[in-house]
């Protein structure tokens, strides 16, 4: 070899200072482990800087992976999930592996900053399962999280929404830049390495093809995966077709049967009757069904019964579909009373905001009665009650109540009907009322509860101060998914105890009395049955109410036979003022 020949044909073209290439002219190292660290330290200790090194790499490895094969649901959260190759991280590392330096640089920080988006995205989808049984929809979910913020506050003080909320944020920061950073630091490896990568990349697409095709499964899980894939497909779905559901709900919401119907003609079988739409917060068909808690749920439900039938009362019940689970109550309350499947917030915008008529509205127009609404569970502005045709409005700051909160709830149900019979119900010389009732003591998270006390007792709502403090705690009470069963089994007890002993004491020939639960309660207690059946019971002492629902199969008493008649929720409108227009 001449002495005269250049420095840099006596070099390998491929490595620089020690550091692999990827041979593209003027391309330096992207990562030199050279460098001393702070203050020398690499210098110092080789072989610790060298297990820094290793251990960091593996760390990013492992991040990648695990966030790449992470499930979006806890309930498929096991080691087979984990022990699976993605196809994603291999087109992934092959892009990187073809791409110029910079381009490289550019995609390996999207990349990172998409897997973060990805994983924060799948934790929603864990709460969003864990509480109303469905996945976070990226079009109409995002104003739940404020409702979520304030059932914190609501449930565990003004300390723990704000540390909820600061871990939130930590959280979703620290994910986005540990993905984003172990990428990055990936890249720097595989082109570092760049044969031994390109070799690696190839073999593993060639086991990724080969076991897809052939359906290889561990434990029942498939080892070739494109879940990442599937998930993105998915969400593109479902945010375009959230795009288009306006315009089908807006298309719905014109076909009214009873539209161009008189207001003399409306209801006509109820005329001279006081009417109450009650909601039961949480009640669903597991509180029926379920083993651990129907003895006691049927018990409270027998003794309702009787005590009904003594006062002269006589009952049907059915099972409703509701179009949520979990939480959402103003979505199954809209869907009832306006006989349209409203099941995300931008359905129940459009509903709010247009002229379709709902069942209490209904009440209203045909002037025979006066309507309000008992919504203890209200405790800000609520203009959307001018839509559902209410007179006038009683939210948790006018029922007169001076007890304190139990958990969520603003108001013991107890007390919420005898306001209602104080404020309405009991006026001497009064029209007909139509009542909206929401009861809110069988709301999450049934802790503490408030129990029956005489009725004479209630007052001003002081008493309840002792039985508070007697309560569970809710932070012990979650703990443990058997005592959420457990609380939650008797808050809907005393909820229904609550309206069964107030029909007892104050109903009469007139009323009619028409209960229902809104949705069924979180996964805890449902242990993740999809099942969204709510019971439903019509309650009269006029003979004649009952006659006229005949035909509809319903079972005799307050609890629905399993076998028992189950309508979408949104039908039951048109169905009640088919059978009461006659």
């Amino acid at each position: 070899m001449s002495l005269f020949t250049p420095r840099s044909r006596q070099l390998p073209e491929a490595t620089e200072g020690g550091v692999e290439t990827d041979g593209t002219p003027g391309e330096t190292a992207e990562a030199a482990p050279g460098k001393s660290g702070w203050f020398g330290w690499r210098g110092r200790w080789p072989r610790a800087a060298r297990g820094v090194t290793v251990g960091t790499s593996v760390l990013a490895a492992v991040l990648v992976l695990g966030a790449l094969l992470m499930p979006n649901r806890l309930d498929r959260m096991n080691l087979q999930a984990f022990l699976r190759l993605p196809v994603e991280a291999i087109l992934l590392a092959g892009l990187l592996l073809a791409l110029p330096r910079r381009p490289r640089r550019v995609t390996a920080v999207v990349a990172g900053v998409l897997i973060g988006l990805f994983t924060l995205v799948k934790f929603l989808d864990m709460g969003f399962r864990q509480t109303l049984a469905r996945p976070f929809d990226l079009v109409f979910d995002w104003i739940l999280l404020d409702d979520a913020t304030d059932f914190v506050r609501e449930s565990f003080g003004r300390t723990g929404q704000v540390l909820a909320v600061t871990g939130a944020i930590a959280l979703a920061v620290a994910v986005l830049a540990a993905c984003t950073l172990a990428v990055v630091r990936l890249t720097n490896l595989l082109v570092r390495h760049r044969p031994t990568a390109l070799r690696g990349t190839l073999v593993l697409g060639i086991v990724w093809i080969v076991c897809f095709t052939l359906g290889v499964q561990f434990g029942g899980v498939p080892f070739a995966t494109k879940g990442n894939t599937q998930f993105v497909a998915n969400r593109v779905q479902q945010v375009r077709d959230g795009l288009f559901d306006a315009k089908e709900f807006e298309k719905l919401a014109a076909v009214d049967a009873f539209a161009q119907t008189p207001p003399d003609q409306l209801l006509t079988g109820l005329r001279g009757k006081d009417v109450l739409f009650t909601f039961i917060e949480s009640y669903g068909r597991v509180a029926i069904d379920d083993p651990s808690m129907a003895p006691e749920i049927d018990a409270t439900l027998q003794a309702g019964d009787s005590r009904l039938k003594a006062a002269g009362f006589s009952s049907r019940s059915a099972w409703l579909r509701s179009p949520v689970t979990g939480a959402g109550s103003w979505l199954a309350h809209s869907t009832f009373l306006s006989g349209l499947w409203v099941k995300n917030q931008q359905r129940y915008r459009s509903l709010t905001t247009g002229d379709r008529a709902t069942l209490t509205s209904y009440f209203q127009k045909t002037g025979a009665w006066r309507t309000v609404g008992i919504v203890p569970g209200v405790r800000k502005a609520w203009p959307e009650g001018k839509y559902f045709g209410l007179d006038h409005i009683y939210d948790s700051e006018h029922l007169g109540y001076q007890g304190p909160y139990f958990s969520w709830t603003p108001v013991p149900d107890q007390f919420s009907l005898e306001a209602f019979e104080r404020l309405e119900h009991g006026r001497k010389n009064r029209d007909p009322i139509m009542a909206e009732i929401i009861l809110a003591s069988s709301h999450n998270p049934w802790s503490p509860i408030a129990h029956m006390i005489d009725w004479d007792r209630l007052g001003d709502g002081s008493v309840f101060e002792q039985i508070k403090k007697e309560g569970t705690d809710p932070k012990e009470v979650w703990k443990s998914s058997q005592r959420v069963r457990t609380e939650y089994r008797k808050a809907v007890q005393y909820s229904l105890d609550s309206l069964t002993e107030w029909v007892e004491r104050y109903g009469n020939d007139d009323t009619v009395l028409v209960f229902l639960g809104d949705h069924q309660p979180v996964p805890t207690v449902t242990g993740g049955d999809t099942n969204k059946d709510v019971p439903i019971t019509i309650v009269a002492r006029d003979p004649k109410v009952l006659d006229r629902i005949a035909d509809w199969g319903w079972t005799e008493g307050l609890k629905p036979a399993g076998n028992a008649p189950e309508w979408g929720m949104d039908t039951f409108r048109d169905r009640f003022m088919t059978a009461y227009a006659k």
